[in-house]
């Protein structure tokens, strides 16, 4: 039997459904690209008609489509050849003015693979496209912000239980499925706004019955998880070590997450020695941790779960009644206050390690403290022009770093210079591309007026040539003559310029 997520993908944006306002501005984008000339970032959770509006789109707009997947090849030299490509030139065959649709699928994936320049050339052929471009992403912050600054964005949101039921029922009549209504409804709610699990839910009760029913679907059911508070109230006042090491079986939480919700909550109901033992079986897991991020081998996750579910268990000293309050991690909250300074950061540290030739790991953790050490308070106010020029700093990136304020006259002055500086550069730096007649004529001129004196020029090199003869016959004079030009090398050697510094020493 063929996929029915397949089948009855959505051939015309009228097909889309759940997602009215999103779908409309999608199209809106697409009518007057021509105008704006901007990509746009399609993102929302996984299963809710993202990927399918945006080929519907191309067939509505009679658009052919070129599509790339994130997770299939994200280096610079792929996405410039195919992604790129596609973005600078129409083709013979083409859609209307020859347009072609290029979309980037699972987009939020490059940015992890940022060291290795995917990142920075998807927002480079983004920024220099010529053809419109369609990047759709499950998590839209996962994406470095300089590319979703470069982008409209449109949000996905999850499939109402209403919008879903009507799509299941069409599909029934279609593939002659005899069905109870309330059999659908169970279907829409336990997919939790995701239309492809719920299409894909559907396939597989309706293989197995002749007739959909309630009790088909409540018996074939995905194991269904269990909530993260229920499960503090049973590690800490229920069960015992084993009962807590399997009750977490059931817990949609990667250990690291996980061992952070322990953490908060349990100096909320124990205290004195069985919290400094449960603490101390804490730390053994976040040791366990530690090894699978620095070896990459997560059958260690076994031993950090023992430790922080059947240890804190153990822990326990009597009974442990009442309601508690139990909340977030608090370093959850710590990380959204935090989000914009982050992010501030990181967007710093690509462009420094784009001129610098490093990973932008190494620029955060190396360079932007050896640079924010320098330039602390603007107090070398020079060699912070040259940062703010080198590294194309604005007014909050040179505060981010200095630590001044960024509304501050003394920042927006520097970076008034460092503009100045930066178009002066350019100047000087551009060879030949500013000379003009006159200065060829003057040097024609000059030129012709050597070969007219040429009898002079012959009498000063007889003149040389009798002075070096009269030198050789004199040793003395010879010598001094001869330490005398060492001296006046050495002197021009240590006049000269090195050009051959670069990266911070450019100003340095």
């Amino acid at each position: 039997m063929t996929d029915w997520t397949e089948t009855y993908r959505p051939t015309t944006l009228s097909e889309v459904r759940g997602n009215n306002k999103a779908r409309d501005q999608l199209e809106e984008w697409a009518k007057s690209w021509d105008d704006h000339r901007k990509s746009v970032i399609v993102h929302g959770s996984p299963g809710v008609g993202k990927t399918s509006a945006a080929h519907a789109l191309a067939n509505d707009m009679g658009w052919p489509v070129m599509e790339l997947n994130a997770s299939d090849s994200r280096g610079a030299d792929v996405i410039e050849r195919i992604a790129g490509e596609a973005a600078k030139s129409g083709t013979l065959t083409g859609g209307e003015s020859g347009r072609r649709l290029v979309i980037l699928d699972e987009a939020d994936n490059f940015h992890g693979n940022a060291d290795y320049g995917g990142s920075r050339e998807v927002t480079r052929v983004v920024k220099d496209a010529n053809q419109p471009i369609v990047l759709v992403a499950n998590e839209f912050y996962d994406m470095s912000q300089s590319l979703r600054n470069s982008c409209e964005t449109i949000e996905f949101r999850d499939v109402s239980k209403r919008s879903i039921v009507p799509v299941l029922r069409d599909i029934c009549r279609r593939e002659g499925v005899a069905f109870e209504e309330e059999a659908l409804e169970k279907i829409a709610e336990s997919t939790s706004g995701d239309l492809r699990s719920a299409v894909n839910d559907l396939q597989a009760v309706a293989e197995e019955t002749e007739r959909l029913t309630v009790e088909d679907v409540v018996t074939s059911e995905r194991d269904t998880t269990e909530g993260i508070f229920d499960f503090l109230d049973e590690l800490i006042k229920e069960k015992d070590a084993e009962g807590a090491l399997r009750a977490s079986y059931d817990v949609d939480e990667t250990p690291d997450d996980l061992l952070n919700w322990i953490e908060d909550n349990v100096p909320k109901d124990y205290e004195g020695a069985e919290l400094a033992d449960a603490y101390e079986f804490l730390s053994n897991a976040d040791r366990w941790l530690g090894r699978v991020r620095a070896t990459q081998d997560y059958s260690y996750w076994r031993y950090a779960t023992d430790n922080m579910t059947a240890g804190v268990a153990a822990s326990r000293r009597g009974d442990k009644g009442g309601w508690t309050r139990y909340g977030p991690p608090s370093y959850w909250s710590k990380l959204g206050r935090t989000k914009g300074t982050r992010n501030t950061r990181d967007s710093i540290a690509e462009r420094i390690a784009e001129r610098e030739g490093a990973s932008v790991a190494t620029a955060r953790r190396e360079i932007l403290p050896f640079l924010s050490a320098m330039t602390h308070h603007c107090k070398n106010r020079d060699l912070t022009v040259r940062m703010a020029a080198a590294y194309d700093l604005d007014e909050a990136d040179v505060s981010f770093v200095t630590g001044s304020g960024k509304d501050t006259n003394k920042v927006a002055s520097i970076v008034e210079d460092a503009d100045e500086l930066k178009t002066t550069e350019a100047v000087e730096h551009s060879g030949n591309a500013f000379f003009t007649p006159d200065d060829s004529r003057s040097d024609a001129d000059e030129t012709i007026d050597g070969e007219e004196n040429g009898g002079e020029e012959d009498g000063d090199q007889n003149g040389q040539r009798t002075l070096t003869a009269s030198e050789d016959d004199d040793p003395d004079r010879s010598a001094t003559a001869a330490g005398d030009r060492s001296a006046s090398d050495d002197s021009a050697t240590a006049d000269e310029p090195d050009d051959d510094q670069s990266g911070l020493s450019d100003f340095m």
